[in-house]
Parts: structure tokens; C-alpha cells; sequence
């Protein structure tokens, strides 16, 4: 919940916009009651998450540091000058998502910027407690290394797709495959360790570590511990089990994402409280999806009990998808004088990379999605055409490894955006308008399997941005053809043709016209005249939302075919599509306007 607070008119007002766009997730502090902003503020710092102040940030800082406590569990503050000109990040930028509030605030109140004073956030570097996973060991000195340009070696023990990290930290390779013994040895100040050496380190592992003053561990979502038990186990029996069983084997519990367990013990107290004590929440399944897991070591007790041969290693592995690693095999609580009540077993989930499919719009960066923002933030790897890539060089991190190449390598960026997130890194594939349309989204998708994870971002085709600037000539059904014969038959685009022009659909042609196929535009108009009258209005869009773009509304009798080239966009109305105060219009009913 994020508090608001305000003390003047022109505060209230900002107050209530930011209310009213935020119903059910701000509250309201009002001071017209009597009471006193000083209590408005020691109210909300208590009751919620983050606060926003529509004050002075010097009255800000004197009504907020007396409330301070921890850093960890402050709540983040944004401050809001009376002007609305900026929304500051004045406390908890990172562990109280002020930074993020900042901006959300800004996107809100028209006019208004954020304003982040976070090194990280600054120097465009991801904070290592900004990434949404546990970190621990020597975060403030590992982060002030690599602002600083120090030598930081970036060792995983565990694939994890992490943004793009400075040039000054260096993944040392091989790691991935080290034994367990030789993962504390990297940052536990033993010889050839991080500390040992006098350098940083950033380490990447499930393995439970005793990272020195150097050394920086990221905590990854590998593990997920099935657990079974009788009607009854103690909580402290099933939680000491569980914990046991982390330790003996040398993981972390930090990496632990989930319990699994059998439907029928969904509501066993003793499994639910361990969960909880562990912090992750609990997953069931069927007794039959649970039984037909192979497991190394089935029972008929659980069989007899709750219908499958096992629980705790069937419903690790089952939790862990496909591809994954028993580490630790079925073993039971052992409590003195009485039998064991409780069993559990330790999964790891296979590596994954990401593979982030990205539209970038028509090439206006005002139509550029926040979303596509955020995962070219994200990516280490982004690989794109070379054009597309200028178009938002400047939005990448520093130290994001950049693969282009020119036209016609589609699908060789396809292949190579797929194999660099198999190698486990956040890889941002890119193309323009949306990756979905005549883009790179569907070469990329050929290739890529199920051992990767892949995000589709949508984009503004160059279909819309044309029909946004002719008017409104996608009122109705329409389609969209590439007259490009590369790829395609033009036996089949001429069908296709032929099919939008007697079904009477608007029809956009892409890659209309070039200086090697220069007779397709002239053919599929021809085509469509045999079915629309010559008054027919029909659009042409160059570099829509781009410099140099020029917008002309003609006729289908009257179009140039000389005037289009491979930048431009041809939009054809149907027999209900008009002309209208020198716009494209077509009417989202049957029925034209009265009289027209």
C-alpha cells in the first residue's frame, strides 16, 4: 500500500490525481480533520510499504528521520515539490522501491520527472539488490567495485539470465562445471580465492558458501524440496528435516523456491508450517500425476497411504519440470524413540536462458512500449538487424554485447539469438514494428525448444502506425500481405489477393515495391480493381513516424506506382471505406452515414 500525504491545495490536488489512477493500492492520509502532517506522515511511514509526500523534501527529511529504522524494512519515499515538476526518490530507492515509485509518480502527474540519485541507477549499472533475487556477503563493496571500474570476476556456479553487467566484470569460465568442493574455494579466502587474491568477486550459486568482505553471492531459484509426512509430524520435525537435509547436502536455502507435496497432505499443519518457516509456498499434486514420475526410490507405504509410490522425490522433480536433477534423494526424520514421520528430497531445476522476442514500433521512440524498454534493460545480449540496433543503442546498458548484421540474415540472428540464450543468458532478439508481424518473432520460434524460456513483446506494427496517421481505414475487417515473393510464391500472394479483393477487406500491402520487384504493387492493384471501383481511397505512408515521413491519401485509380518503395506502406480501402475531411474512413457498420 502506498501512503499519500499532501498540506496544501496544490498538493491535494496532485494527491488525488495520483489516488484516483492508483484506487486500490494508495490510502489517503488527510490532514483536514485537525490533525497535523507531522502525524499524517508517522501514520502512513508505519501502515504502508511507500509513502508519497506532496511537501518540500527539506520538510520531507525532517518529518521522516525520526521514524527511521532499518533499511531493510523502511518503506520507500517519494517527494513531490508543489509544482508537480519532479518526483524525487528521497528514501529507500532499492530495498523500498522508491526509484521505481519515482517514475510511476512521473508517468501519472503530466509534466513531472523522476529524479534518481542512486550510483547505480545513474550510471545505468542493475543494482545486485535490484535484481528479485536473495543476495548476500559483501553486496555494498562488490556494487561500489564495479561503479568504480575494479576488477570483478562474475563466477556461476548456476545458469542465470542476468542483465548486462560493466566491462569491468569478467565471467570466468569453465565454472558451471567445477565440482562442489571447489565452489567455497572460490570465495572463502582459501587459496586462489576471491578475498585471497585482493580482488572482487561476484558469485553465482545454490551452494551454501561462506562468501569473505570481497565476495557478493547471488542466490538463483534453483531448488524445490518435495516433502512427505504422517498424519500429525511435528512442524519442528518436518522443518528440521527439511533444513537437515539443505545443510548435509551444502545448498542454500535461500534458492529453495517451493515445497511439494500430494494433494492429500495439502492441509497437513505440520507441511504447511514448515513451509511457511522456510518462507516459499507449497505446491500439490495428484496422487496420479505424482505416480507416474519415475523415481529412484518408490515405496509401497506412501502407496498404500495416499495412492502413489512416492511423494517427496516425485513431487521435487515433478516441480522442477523437465531436464531435472535429484540431488538429494528421499531420506526420513530421524526423532528419538518413536518413528520417523516425515520424508524429503531436493531437486535443482535445469538451467534455463530467456529469450526476450522485442518489437521496437514503428521507429518513433515515443512509440517504443514500456515493455520493450524494460527487457532491452534486461538483456546482456541483444542481436538485431543494424539499423534497428542504432535505434535504441542508447538505451542499453553498459557492457550489453551487441550482435548485428545486415539484410537478409534473418534467419542466422534467429539461430544465433537461440543459441546464446541456451547458454543461459537474457538475450533480447529485435525488430521493428512487432516482432510477430513479417519479423523476427516467427524464425526465432522455429528454432527455439522448450529448454529456454521466451517472451513475446508486442510492438506498433507499421500497419497501425500508417492507418493512425491516414485516419481510420481499419474500421472493419482487414488484412495485411507482404507483396515481397522471397520467400513466397507469388502464385500464393496472388491467390491471396485475389481472395481480400472479393471478400471486400482493407487490405495493407507490405514490402510493396522495390528496385528488383517493381511489377507485384501494379499487379495485386490491378487485381483489386476488378472488384473496387476506381474512387476507391487508398493510402501511402513513407517512414511513418520516422524523419523524412510523408503521408498521401489518393484513389486506387490514381496511385502512382513509382511514388511507393520498400519504406512505404499501401493501405487499400473496401467499397465502404471514404474520403472524409481528407482522412480514411472506414465506417464500422455496413451501412454508410445517411446521405452520404
Amino acid at each position: 500500500m502506498t501512503g499519500l500525504v499532501s498540506a496544501t491545495a496544490a498538493g491535494r490536488r496532485a494527491r488525488d490525481r495520483l489516488a484516483a489512477a492508483w484506487p486500490r493500492s494508495t490510502r489517503v492520509y488527510d490532514t483536514g480533520d485537525g490533525g497535523t502532517v507531522r502525524e499524517a506522515v508517522a501514520r502512513a511511514f508505519a501502515e504502508c510499504d511507500q509513502l508519497v509526500c506532496f511537501l518540500a523534501t527539506g520538510a520531507t527529511v525532517r518529518l521522516v528521520a525520526p521514524l527511521l529504522g532499518e533499511k531493510a524494512s523502511d518503506p520507500g519515499v517519494v517527494c513531490v515539490d508543489e509544482a508537480q515538476q519532479y518526483a524525487v526518490a528521497l528514501l529507500g530507492g532499492h530495498a523500498g522501491g522508491a526509484n521505481e515509485l519515482a517514475h510511476a509518480v512521473a508517468e501519472v502527474l503530466p509534466g513531472c520527472r523522476p529524479v534518481v540519485t542512486t550510483a547505480t541507477d545513474a550510471a545505468g549499472v542493475p543494482g545486485l539488490d535490484t535484481l528479485g533475487l536473495p543476495v548476500e556477503g559483501a553486496v555494498a563493496a562488490v556494487s561500489r567495485a564495479i561503479l568504480d571500474g575494479e576488477p570483478v570476476r562474475l563466477v556461476r556456479h548456476s545458469v542465470l539470465p542476468l542483465p548486462a553487467l560493466p566491462h569491468n566484470v569478467t565471467e570466468t569460465t569453465g565454472n558451471a562445471a567445477q565440482s562442489d568442493g571447489a565452489v567455497g574455494g572460490a570465495v572463502d579466502g582459501g587459496a586462489g580465492g576471491a578475498d585471497a587474491g585482493g580482488g572482487y568477486a561476484l558469485l553465482v550459486t545454490d551452494r551454501a558458501v561462506a562468501p569473505g568482505d570481497r565476495t557478493a553471492v547471488l542466490r538463483p531459484p534453483t531448488l524445490v524440496v518435495g516433502v512427505g509426512a504422517s498424519r500429525g509430524a511435528p512442524a519442528d520435525e518436518v522443518a528440521g528435516l527439511v533444513g537437515q537435509a539443505l545443510s548435509d547436502a551444502g545448498l542454500s536455502p535461500l534458492c529453495v523456491t517451493e515445497l511439494a507435496t500430494v494433494e492429500a497432505k495439502a492441509g497437513e499443519p505440520g507441511i504447511v508450517e514448515a513451509a511457511r518457516r522456510l518462507g516459499v509456498p507449497l505446491r500439490t499434486y495428484s496422487a496420479d500425476d505424482l505416480a507416474a514420475v519415475p523415481v529412484p526410490h518408490p515405496s509401497d507405504a506412501p502407496l498404500a497411504a495416499v495412492g502413489t509410490p512416492s511423494v517427496a522425490e516425485a513431487a521435487a522433480l515433478l516441480a522442477c519440470g523437465e531436464g531435472a536433477e535429484l540431488v538429494v534423494p528421499k531420506r526420513k526424520s530421524a526423532p528419538e524413540g518413536r518413528a520417523a514421520m516425515a520424508t524429503c528430497a531436493v531437486a535443482r531445476r535445469r538451467p534455463r536462458g530467456r529469450l526476450a522476442v522485442v518489437g521496437l514500433g514503428p521507429g518513433a521512440r515515443d512509440l517504443l512500449t514500456p515493455r520493450a524498454r524494460d527487457e532491452l534493460r534486461r538483456a546482456s545480449v541483444v542481436v538485431g538487424l543494424d539499423q534497428y540496433v542504432d535505434q535504441i543503442r542508447d538505451l542499453l546498458r553498459p557492457g550489453t554485447r551487441v550482435l548485428e548484421s545486415g539484410l537478409g540474415a534473418e534467419e542466422e540472428r534467429a539461430r544465433t539469438a537461440v543459441a546464446e540464450a541456451r547458454s543461459g543468458r537474457a538475450v533480447a532478439l529485435i525488430g521493428s514494428g512487432d516482432a510477430g508481424v513479417y519479423a523476427m518473432a516467427s524464425p526465432a520460434l522455429a528454432e527455439a525448444s522448450s529448454d529456454i524460456d521466451v517472451v513475446g513483446v508486442p510492438g506498433v506494427t507499421a500497419a497501425l502506425a500508417a492507418a493512425a496517421l491516414l485516419g481510420a481505414p481499419l474500421g472493419h475487417d482487414h488484412v495485411s500481405i507482404s507483396l515481397s515473393d522471397l520467400h513466397t510464391p507469388w502464385e500464393v500472394i496472388e491467390r491471396r489477393v485475389r481472395a481480400a479483393a472479393e471478400s471486400d477487406l482493407v487490405v495493407t500491402f507490405y514490402n510493396p515495391r522495390s528496385r528488383g520487384r517493381d511489377w507485384q504493387l501494379p499487379k495485386a492493384l490491378a487485381l483489386l480493381a476488378q472488384h473496387r471501383a476506381p474512387r476507391t481511397p487508398v493510402g501511402v505512408v513513407r517512414n511513418a513516424s520516422r524523419p523524412g515521413e510523408r503521408v498521401t491519401v489518393t484513389t486506387l485509380g490514381g496511385l502512382d506506382p513509382e511514388t511507393v518503395d520498400m519504406m512505404t506502406v499501401v493501405t487499400v480501402g473496401n467499397t465502404a471505406t471514404r474520403t472524409v475531411a481528407g482522412r480514411m474512413v472506414t465506417p464500422r457498420g455496413y451501412r454508410w452515414q445517411e446521405g452520404s
